[in-house]
């Protein structure tokens, strides 16, 4: 029997750079929990501000360490340069 080629779809440019934004959040969200050792829900929880009571006013309080401050830039950098990367095909060549 013969092998045919799958017949390759036309990408649609829009279709495909959306549906790919769409997923960074959930893709940050796991690199996060990842590199910081967190569940999803302490993700969420961290994300939250804590009012402290003060003296005169409350207060906000960092709910993030220094290190956990370092490794989510780091997580950063790494999303939207993979999602530069992955954009650079549809990028006109010079």
């Amino acid at each position: 029997m013969k092998k045919t080629m799958p017949l390759s779809q036309p990408v649609n440019l829009l279709q495909d750079v959306h549906s790919r934004m769409i997923n960074l959040p959930i893709y940050f969200r796991e690199r996060v929990c990842e590199e910081c050792s967190w569940s999803i829900p302490t993700f969420y929880r961290k994300m939250r501000n804590i009012l402290k009571p003060g003296t005169n006013k409350e207060r906000i309080v960092p709910n993030l360490s220094n290190a956990e401050k370092e490794k989510i830039i780091a997580v950063v950098d790494e999303v939207y340069g993979d999602f530069a990367t992955y954009c650079e095909k549809y990028r006109k060549k010079k």
